[in-house]
């Protein structure tokens, strides 16, 4: 489902599986991890709870260097992001940036770029999800 330039899908994994299968699909699409954010661990250390929430940050500059030299302020977007999240009934999702809103956003000229963002993404989800 797509809401607000956000694509989410479900995911037949947990949420620790699939955030490990989503981490392994990443090397295949040249695709560099620079970080892991895990909310839910976070909040645990602050004395809050909060499911399963984790986001991965991950990109390959010669994709998105192009398009922060049309526009800088799509580094806002990049590097690439999807969150890894539970439920109220635990059922896991994977939720990232749809590459054609972000130009939009930011009239980005380099379609083929957009294009290859958009699949990669597509394939990277569905190894994590399916």
């Amino acid at each position: 489902m797509s809401d607000d330039g956000l694509i989410t899908v479900a995911s037949r994994f947990p949420a620790r599986e699939t955030t490990d299968r989503l981490l392994a699909a990443l090397p295949a699409r040249n695709m560099t991890v620079f970080a892991r954010v895990d909310h839910a661990a976070g909040a645990a250390a602050a004395g809050l709870s909060l499911r399963p929430t984790e986001v991965v940050i991950f990109g390959n500059p010669k994709g998105g260097t192009v398009l922060m030299q049309d526009d800088q302020r799509a580094g806002l977007d990049l590097p690439l992001k999807a969150l890894v999240w539970e439920d109220a009934a635990g059922k896991t999702f994977v939720t990232y940036n749809d590459p054609a809103a972000m130009a939009r956003r930011f009239t980005l000229r380099h379609p083929a770029a957009i294009e290859a963002m958009t699949i990669a993404l597509k394939a990277i989800v569905a190894a994590a999800t399916a």
